[in-house]
């Protein structure tokens, strides 16, 4: 998935909950306004979502308060002791989680603001058919283990 595609699919889904991009776009950038598609390959091509992801406006429609999110943990690997006093690496499978909070957008900005690239930070709160698609082939394998 470009950089375009990923912007384009985390503006569609604040637009659904309320934000106003055109509006963000010509106030926030001062930029003139010439397309949807024009705006967003701007902020790609210019690294100008910056702007936009840590826009508190963005933030709090992406995010809605009290809304229940859907989103990836990536799969992890760390090391820590172990119960016979070994040093041991611990490998964990990523999931889905479900979470409501109030103030979910500034949790977000501040995760966001410490994770290395915002972008890939963002993308797992999206739910697009690729992900869909892997879980299925993972279900059909017989993937998931209890």
């Amino acid at each position: 998935m470009t950089r375009v595609e990923l912007l384009q699919l985390l503006i569609g889904q604040a637009r659904t909950n309320g934000f106003e991009f055109r509006r963000w776009y010509v106030g926030k950038l001062g930029l003139p306004w010439q397309s949807a598609r024009h705006a967003v390959e701007m902020l790609a091509a210019e690294r100008r979502y910056y702007a936009l992801l840590f826009s508190h406006e963005f933030a709090s429609t992406f995010w809605k308060p009290g809304e229940l999110m859907t989103f990836q943990v990536p799969m992890q690997s760390f090391t820590r002791r172990m119960k016979d006093g070994s040093i041991g690496t611990v490998q964990r499978k990523g999931y889905t989680r479900r979470s409501a909070r109030e103030d979910a957008w500034l949790y977000h900005l501040k995760e966001m603001a410490a994770a290395e690239e915002p972008l890939r930070y963002m993308r797992r709160y999206l739910r697009v058919e690729d992900d869909l698609e892997e879980e299925t082939a993972e279900a059909a394998a017989g993937g998931f283990e209890e």
